[in-house]
């Protein structure tokens, strides 16, 4: 029965999902006689597979751009979906892709390993939202397979569809009409979006093999430019994204391929050396991009060519292991027309997954059009992670707005301290944590806080102050000590949060590799003991802004209070750094302080803060060692008692169970 069923797959072209769901003994012994059965490649995609060729879920992305017959993909302890969508886009035509899960009647209650990854918590946790949803989506699809134990082989009876005949190599239509665009270009930056299977990267080997000059390939992986290769010819050279950035190669074009999985500050640089550049990038896929690739990145590039493909090449139109996928992952980030009605702000939460499921789908299409590397990841946290709140602007009918928020906070005293001093850090709670670790209260933890996570407006309706409508609705819960949120610093965005009534509280010191900019965290207090940490934070962010700006080289939107003098916040702050782990960049301030009043040699501090030469022939950890041994040393020499005391209460710290 099965060798009919792929033999009609083959000659129509199209792929399909068989899901097994059963206990383990009866589901893998399954699998393993279809993959008996049938002839073909069976990748099986999984911890501990049975047999090769094999490869854990968070390995698949190694694999990208090599293509495959038949493949098991084995959810019975986690399902990684991000890993699922990679591997169906990688079947050829005529494939069967096998997912084994545990019984549906258990499934929704069972731990998923992979949750430990994306939840924030110690432990696997149960989806049944994200399980309950994916049920749904393949039981009313008319053309899923549905294998559950004790059951017969599901019947497959497939409307008629015609015969398919495979690309010949050459360029189709589409391709044809981008690569005499591409050929005409002297110079700037074109882009190729589409979803998976339409020939993005056969279209940029065939530009490889048509081109005078030189060109360089790039990519996250380099076996991921396995099909450029085959239709680039003798024009194929490689390299690595940072070898390429650190090397001095020229080239008449750079072809980088599903360039959205390279870090933004990284592609940008590589962007601006080469006179012509070719971006690839998959959209409505596992990487998450979307269309806020095109909006957060391309949209800095002037007369930036932008090109879609969308017939698929390597299998049929309408394939239903595509459609099925797209369905379960909410691939379709465009969002619908809206009404221009005043817009209504509605607090929802996670069982809007089962009482409203389509309002859910559409906050997630929403944010998935607005925000760059959104991903499947984002929407298994949106269902099932704790402690995560949404609110949404509707207008009529129609979605206009939608905010995602997560609680924060609340950990022991103890806890929160050990996280001061840099001896704990537990999972989730980032600007909670943040606070306390890189900030001036060891009980800032300890106040209970939402993050804003997303805010998204639907682009018909922005700069109405929905946005900013959604925030303060938000902030109207007595039980939170204040709203927060942490962000890639742009004076565009920090005007927003401005307009929503945040406080600048912290600037980090190290630039974030999706976007280039230095991570800044904001507060919005709401109770008592929220302004006063508020107020705490921002009057020491701007006594340190002045070393900050040294340290990074940018300004910060903040009054410069600096002051020479140590104070008590300074004595703590160096008492951390001395005695337990904070790190430099934290105290690199209070450090600056200390420096300036004692006369003492100091050489590896001083050698940082005041001449930025962090070289030692020990290396760094052993430097990091002599810097702390000093700071000691200087605390000491100004008040020995008092440091002595100092190191005595923050050692005890370490102790937290």
């Amino acid at each position: 029965m099965v060798e009919r069923l792929a033999a009609r797959l083959q000659r129509e072209g199209h792929r399909r999902l068989l899901v097994i769901s059963g206990d383990d003994t009866w589901s893998q012994t399954q699998a393993l006689s279809l993959r008996d059965v049938l002839v073909g490649d069976w990748l099986w995609v999984g911890n501990d597979a049975p047999v090769d060729p094999s490869c854990a879920p968070q390995a698949l992305k190694n694999l990208l751009g090599r293509e495959y017959h038949h493949a098991i993909f084995d959810a019975r302890r986690g399902f990684d979906v991000s890993a699922f969508a990679a591997l169906s886009g990688t079947l050829r035509a005529g494939s069967l892709l096998v997912l084994l899960t545990p019984p549906f009647s258990v499934w929704p209650e069972k731990p998923d390993s992979d949750s430990v990854r994306w939840s924030d918590s110690e432990k696997p946790i149960a989806t049944p939202h994200f399980v309950r949803h994916f049920c749904r989506t393949v039981s009313h699809d008319p053309d899923m397979l549905v294998w559950q134990q004790h059951q017969p082989f599901p019947d497959f009876t497939l409307p008629p569809a015609p015969d398919w005949q495979p690309a010949s190599g050459e360029p189709q239509r589409e391709q044809a009409e981008i690569l005499a665009a591409l050929l005409e270009m002297n110079a700037g930056v074109a882009v190729v979006t589409a979803p998976r299977g339409r020939g993005k990267s056969a279209l940029a080997g065939m530009l490889l093999s048509r081109i005078p000059g030189r060109a360089i390939v790039t990519a996250p992986a380099k076996g991921a430019t396995e099909v450029i290769a085959r239709f680039a010819a003798d024009n194929y050279h490689f390299m690595a994204p940072d070898a390429l950035l650190a090397s001095d190669q020229q080239a008449d074009w750079l072809i980088v391929d599903e360039a959205a999985a390279i870090p933004g500050p990284l592609l940008e640089q590589l962007v601006s050396r080469f006179p012509r550049v070719l971006l690839t990038t998959t959209v409505q896929g596992y990487e998450g991009t979307g269309r806020g690739f095109l909006l957060k990145f391309c949209a800095r590039f002037s007369g930036l060519k932008h090109f879609t493909l969308s017939a698929p090449i390597r299998w049929a139109a309408g394939c239903p292991l595509e459609r099925v996928v797209a369905n379960a992952l909410l691939f379709d980030d465009v969002v619908d027309e809206t009404a221009v009605d005043s817009p209504e702000i509605i607090p929802l939460e996670q069982n809007a997954w089962e009482s409203q499921p389509q309002l859910a789908a559409d906050i997630y299409t929403l944010l998935c059009s607005a925000h760059y590397r959104t991903s499947p990841l984002d929407l298994r946290r949106m269902m099932d992670a704790p402690g995560q709140h949404f609110a949404v602007a509707r207008a009529g009918d129609g979605l206009v707005g939608a905010l995602w928020l997560v609680d924060e906070g609340g950990l022991a005293p103890q806890l929160s301290q050990a996280v001061w001093a840099g001896y704990r850090r537990p999972r989730g709670n980032l600007v909670a944590q943040s606070l306390a670790a890189h900030g001036g209260s060891p009980l800032a933890a300890t106040l209970i806080g939402r993050r804003v996570t997303r805010v998204a407006v639907h682009p018909a309706r922005q700069r109405e102050g929905i946005g900013q409508s959604l925030v303060l609705g938000a902030s109207h819960h007595a039980q939170q000590d204040y709203l927060s949120v942490s962000f890639g610093y742009t004076q565009e965005l920090w005007r927003f949060w401005q307009r929503c009534g945040f406080v600048l509280v912290r600037m980090g010191t190290h630039r974030e590799a999706s976007s280039g900019c230095y991570t800044a965290m904001a507060l919005k207090p709401i109770s008592e003991a929220g302004q006063a940490l508020c107020a705490q934070e921002h009057q020491r962010l701007c006594r340190d802004a002045r070393i900050i700006e040294k340290w990074n080289a940018e300004k910060i939107p903040v009054d410069d209070c600096w002051e020479s003098t140590l104070n008590d916040d300074d004595w703590l702050e160096l008492g951390g750094f001395a005695f337990a782990h904070r790190p430099l960049s934290t105290s690199a301030a209070a450090l600056t302080r200390l420096l300036l009043a004692v006369d003492l040699p100091l050489q590896g501090l001083r050698g940082k803060l005041e001449n930025d030469n962090d070289r030692a022939l020990s290396g760094r950890k052993a430097l990091l060692a002599q810097q702390r041994s000093e700071a000691e040393q200087a605390l000491d020499f100004i008040d020995s008692r008092r440091s002595q005391q100092l190191k005595t209460d923050i050692l005890q710290w370490q102790f937290f169970q």
